[in-house]
C-alpha cells in the first residue's frame, strides 16, 4: 500500500504495520492523518489474508494528539465545519475500533489526547513503561468528546471522570491499572512483547478471531440478557458447524495442529 504522506503501511505476510510518520510533531494528527488512517484501516480490514495489525508511532512519541497548526485553523471554523471535522475524526476511531483484524497498539513516549484515543480504540495496547498518558483537552478549554465513547468503554466512567476533568498526566503503570493499556514492559522488551501477541493471534482460527471480536460488541450492545443469550447460542452453533471450527476441534482431538497454523502443501 502506497501513496500516503503522513503514515507508512507495510504488509509482510499476515501482518500489517501502520506507522504514524510525523516524528517532528510527535505524530500529532491533522485532517490528512485522519483521512489516511481511516482509509488504511478500512482497506486492511478487508484483507482476508491478514491476521493482525500493529499501530505504532515513529520517533520519540506514539502520538501527541491533535496538531497545533491544525487546531489553530479550527478557531475560525463555522459550526457546521466543526461538526464535519469532528465526525471525520470519530470515523477514524470507529474504523480502528471495528476493524475485523485485531489491532495492537505499540505505544512509547507519550499518548496524549487523541493519541490516547487511538490506544483506547485498539484491541490490545502494549506500552513502554516510561510512556506518559493524558486526556489533556480540558486544559485547552475543550473536551475529549470524540474519543470518549472508546475511552469510557475501555477505562470505565469512574476513571474517565477523574482524568477527563483533571487533564493530568499519568504513568504507564497507572494506564495499565485502569485498563487503558493491556500491559507495560521495559522499552527493551516492547517489540518482543508485541510480537508475542501477534504470534499468539496467529495460532487461532482467523475466522474465529474476527467472530470473537464481533462477539464482544454483540454482547455489550445487546438490549437485554435474553437477546445476548440468543446471539451467543447462534454464534457458537455457527462456529462449531464451520469448516474452520470442525478442523480446529478435530485437530485438538487428533493431537495435531489445525490447518491454519500449518504451511500449505
Amino acid at each position: 500500500m502506497s501513496g500516503y504522506t503522513t503514515i507508512r503501511v507495510d504488509v509482510v505476510g499476515p501482518l500489517a504495520n501502520v506507522t504514524l510518520a510525523r516524528p517532528d510533531v510527535h505524530n500529532a494528527f491533522n485532517d490528512i492523518v485522519i483521512a489516511e488512517v481511516t482509509t488504511a484501516f478500512a482497506e486492511l480490514g478487508a484483507n482476508k489474508e491478514l491476521r493482525a495489525i500493529v499501530l505504532a508511532g515513529e520517533g520519540k512519541s506514539f502520538s501527541a494528539g491533535a496538531d497545533l497548526g491544525w487546531m489553530k485553523s479550527m478557531i475560525d471554523y463555522t459550526a457546521d465545519e466543526n461538526v464535519s471535522d469532528a465526525r471525520r475524526m470519530a470515523g477514524m476511531f470507529r474504523t480502528i475500533d471495528r476493524c475485523p483484524i485485531p489491532v495492537i497498539a505499540r505505544v512509547q513516549g507519550a499518548a496524549i489526547g487523541g493519541g490516547a484515543g487511538l490506544v483506547a480504540a485498539s484491541d490490545i495496547a502494549i506500552a513502554d513503561d516510561s510512556t506518559k498518558f493524558a486526556f489533556s483537552e480540558t486544559r485547552l478549554g475543550i473536551i475529549p468528546a470524540v474519543i470518549s465513547p472508546f475511552v469510557i468503554d475501555r477505562i470505565g466512567a469512574a476513571h474517565a471522570r477523574r482524568y477527563f476533568v483533571t487533564g493530568e498526566r499519568f504513568s504507564a503503570d497507572r494506564a495499565e491499572a485502569i485498563g487503558l493499556i493491556s500491559e507495560s514492559v521495559p522499552a527493551a522488551e516492547l517489540d518482543a512483547r508485541v510480537q508475542f501477541v501477534v504470534d499468539s493471534i496467529g495460532k487461532c482460527g482467523p475466522e474465529a478471531v474476527a467472530a470473537a471480536k464481533q462477539l464482544v460488541f454483540d454482547v455489550t450492545e445487546s438490549p437485554d440478557f435474553d437477546t445476548a443469550l440468543t446471539l451467543t447460542a447462534d454464534g457458537i452453533a455457527r462456529r462449531r458447524a464451520s469448516a474452520e471450527g470442525q478442523d480446529g476441534m478435530r485437530a485438538f482431538l487428533e493431537k495435531r495442529k489445525p490447518r491454519w497454523v500449518e504451511p500449505s502443501s
